[in-house]
């Protein structure tokens, strides 16, 4: 399983008060989604999401995204460890992901950018 890096999940009130201030800050422009109701913009290594309470509540459960070269090989390595798949993996605009509970109670999404 090969790690390529690592994003912060940010949970913002309002995304378009906040996407220029993370624009400048990693020197990029925001790739802008929606996902479930939840309105996301990828700068560099920030992944701003803003949305319905409910929504973030949920995502703020998730410490961390994880990028990795293929999210199977994953899957099978995090299962072998003793990680709880919680959801996944699954096809998503960029790529696949899965959601993890590490044997510590941490929970981390795993994405790849391969075709679902």
């Amino acid at each position: 399983m090969e790690i390529l890096g690592a994003t912060l999940r940010v949970c913002v009130d309002d995304l378009e008060a906040a996407v220029p201030f993370y624009e400048r800050l990693a020197g990029g422009t925001a790739l802008r989604f929606e996902r479930g109701g939840v309105q996301v913009a990828a700068i560099g290594c920030f992944l701003l999401m803003s949305g319905p309470q409910a929504e973030l509540e949920v995502l703020r459960k998730v410490a961390a995204t994880i990028a990795v070269k293929d999210v199977e090989e994953t899957h099978q390595v995090l299962s072998e460890l003793g990680a709880h798949i919680i959801a996944g993996p699954v096809p998503t605009p960029a790529g696949r992901n899965l959601i993890a509970m590490h044997p510590d109670g941490a929970v981390y999404e795993y994405v790849d950018r391969q075709a679902g």
